[in-house]
């Protein structure tokens, strides 16, 4: 590394992936939502507080012009998040800090439900429960609210649910008693709670001696819409009708041996009745936005997995006009991408959507009358959080690549010119190029990836290479990521090797398929490929790299170090390890044993192989971690240590190292043991790639 990016005591470093203190003080956006009248432009920040411990988000509000500053529009050490704009203009949003009305300024806080009004003026609480709220939607053309929050099974009202809370707590109950599957979702102990969706409505005058006034209007209540769900709305993706009228939902319908699927249903706002609109044996179905007349409902479909065939995602279109359920239309099936549909133009004919796409994410328009696709947005990026302008000649949304985090922009939908919008804080300058890299795998398929370098890497100072193995697997590197950053290790000296395998999505159906059921097969021998290509690069040092990567990229870290040694160093996180223990204890093992049968899982799971470890692991997990339970990683590492070929010693020591994490889930997200996680892992590379000692984070307290 270039000396003078060691910044003396005292001096900024060179930028702020040269010291993670900066780095961690990025402000992060996240979230998007327009006022009716495309006048207002809000989304989310998070910032570190003041001890550096945790990340406060608040609410900014960013010119949708361009011209002027963004402004922060809420503040307090608890945050705001889940912001959505009322048909009046009136800004609803979520957060636990103190009401300062409140007639009990020492009870626990809760998740209340906020209101910064139109007009201007201070927000204030317009409804707060003992389950707190958990999220906010609001009708596009109508005086609608709605929230969604948890119930304990079985509470009759309120009143009821709020005594029994308090009576678990008061008695130290947490026990949950079970009777179906899952249990525990990512990081959560799912029950006694269940999510419902409520309706926000007026509630009774205010007592005699108290008249409502404009400073004292009267309070909201809600209204239980989804008494009868049980737990069906937990993973739900839902949407409102402009009108308000209607919220449509996907609920988990399930089945026969733990098994389950996703059931789309509509449910009308003034009965409460819940209708089944789509259930089909085989298939999922997500709703995604209605029309702007009320009419069409565009719904995702995916088909369940088997053995040997991945999943496919659709598009259609289903006629909700009428009392009867419609057969589905299909949208662009010809187009071979996956696709998220994030918004219809106002006029009705046309939908805009987001799909992974050769490193990218690009935003495209398809017509709905001939599913005609056409691509807007022009830029290697990835788009979310997509609203579009009353008039529908503009869309915003947040865009990021390799080369800056998520930002707001402008895109005009005609020319598809994009416009940065002013922003809380300016990008974060990084030293070094990205570029786009390729080779060709055995069976002739392409393998394309992108490749980091530090700014000093040449021909006559090739840097160390680190290969690092995206997640999922079924996803893409093709967006900024603040936990998986090339660029904390780009200023470390290494380049960042970050290729898309098979498995990958943006390629087409094909290419996810050739991996299918064969993790340790076409996805490792495309690694092996575009590694091979990598290092034949002159500016590329062959004799020092090493490989990582989390989840499903931990899975492929763990297959690596079983078969091959030409890694000096490899780092896995949050990895699967034995397949036949993950599959059954994984939160979500229906959807995991559909591929993974016993054959599958003997062929392809790493453990059988730990005899041939011959490569210094850094395994990295966290005990919350429901996903990838922390089993696998405490297998892992007793059969490293037991079996490898650097076991331990007389002394219990290896070249092996385990980084445990309490009270994590399947990612860091403490900025603290973000800290520690690159600390810990810049020393391990350091020491087996480099030869160099490189101090351990002072936080370890070692």
């Amino acid at each position: 590394m270039d000396s003078t990016d060691t910044p003396s005591p005292g001096t900024p470093p060179a930028t702020p992936f040269h010291d993670i203190d900066h780095y961690l003080a990025i402000p992060r956006v996240s979230g998007l939502t327009l006022s009716p009248d495309g006048k207002r432009l809000v989304t989310t920040v998070s910032t570190l507080n003041g001890k550096g411990t945790e990340f406060v988000t608040a609410l900014w509000e960013i010119d949708p012009t361009g011209q002027g500053h963004a402004r922060r529009i809420t503040r307090s050490s608890k945050g705001e998040a889940g912001a959505a704009f009322a048909a009046n203009g009136d800004l609803y949003f979520t957060s636990s800090r103190p009401d300062p009305e409140s007639a009990d300024p020492d009870a626990d806080p809760v998740n209340a439900l906020w209101l910064l009004p139109a007009d201007g003026g201070e927000a204030r609480v317009v409804h707060s429960r003992a389950g707190g709220i958990s999220s906010v939607m609001a009708a596009k053309n109508a005086d609608a609210i709605f929230v969604n929050a948890e119930v304990l099974a079985g509470s009759s009202n309120e009143e009821n649910d709020e005594e029994r809370r308090k009576a678990r707590k008061d008695n130290k109950v947490s026990a949950i008693l079970h009777s179906g599957y899952p249990i525990r979702y990512w990081d959560a102990d799912l029950g006694p709670g269940e999510p419902r969706l409520f309706a926000v409505e007026q509630g009774e005058e205010k007592e005699a001696g108290k008249p409502t006034t404009v400073d004292s209007p009267t309070p909201l209540k809600l209204r239980n819409l989804t008494p009868g769900v049980g737990g069906s709305l937990r993973e739900a993706k839902t949407v409102v009708s402009p009108d308000g009228k209607t919220i449509y939902t996907s609920l988990t319908k399930a089945l026969a041996k733990a098994d389950s699927r996703e059931v789309l249903a509509a449910v009308d706002v003034a009965t409460g009745t819940v209708k089944v609109l789509l259930d089909r044996e085989g298939m999922s179905y997500f709703p995604g936005p209605v029309s702007p007349d009320n009419r069409t409902l565009v719904v995702e479909s995916e088909s369940d997995t088997t053995p040997t065939q991945a999943p496919q995602v659709k598009l259609h279109l289903l006629d909700v006009s009428g009392s009867e359920t419609t057969d589905l239309e299909p949208l662009a099936h010809q187009w071979d991408r996956w696709a998220t549909v994030l918004a219809w133009l106002p006029q009705g004919n046309a939908i805009l959507v987001k799909a992974d796409d050769d490193g990218a994410s690009p935003l495209f328009r398809i017509d709905v009358a001939d599913g005609r696709v056409t691509r807007v947005t022009k830029d290697a990026a990835a788009y979310s959080d997509v609203v579009v302008s009353p008039d529908g000649t503009a869309a915003y949304a947040l865009r990021s690549s390799y080369e800056f985090p998520p930002e707001a922009v402008r895109i005009d939908l005609a020319s598809g010119d994009v416009v940065r919008l002013q922003a809380p804080a300016e990008r974060p300058r990084y030293k070094g190029r990205l570029e786009r890299v390729e080779t060709t795998a055995e069976d002739g398929s392409r393998v394309p990836a992108y490749l980091a370098l530090p700014e000093e890497a040449s021909d006559n100072n090739p840097a160390p290479l680190l290969l690092w193995i995206h997640g999922g697997p079924l996803g893409s590197w093709n967006a900024w990521t603040w936990r998986w950053n090339p660029w904390l290790l780009v200023a470390k000296g290494y380049a960042v090797l970050l290729p898309d395998p098979a498995l990958s999505t943006g390629y087409g159906q094909e290419f996810i398929q050739r991996g299918w059921g064969e993790w340790g097969k076409k996805p490792f021998s495309d690694l092996m490929a575009i590694t091979d290509a990598v290092v034949e690069r002159a500016d590329i040092d062959e004799t020092r790299t090493a490989a990582m990567g989390g989840s499903f990229g931990g899975y492929m870290a763990n297959w690596l170090a079983g078969q091959t040694d030409r890694f000096k160093a490899i780092v896995t996180h949050a990895s699967l390890w034995a397949l036949d223990q993950f599959g059954p204890t994984t939160d979500a093992a229906q959807y995991w044993l559909k591929e993974m049968t016993v054959e599958m899982a003997m062929e392809n799971s790493p453990h059988l192989n730990v005899r041939n470890i011959r490569t210094p692991m850094l395994v990295i997990h966290g005990d919350k971690d429901y996903r990838v339970p922390i089993g696998e990683g405490l297998r892992l590492w007793y059969e490293l240590l037991s079996s490898s070929q650097l076991p331990a010693d007389d002394n219990g020591q290896s070249p092996h190292r385990f980084l445990y994490f309490p009270d994590e889930n399947h990612w860091v997200l403490q900025p603290q043991h973000a800290k520690v996680w690159y600390g810990v892992v810049e020393h391990f590379l350091a020491k087996q790639v480099l030869g160099e000692d490189v101090a351990l984070p002072e936080e370890l307290g070692l």
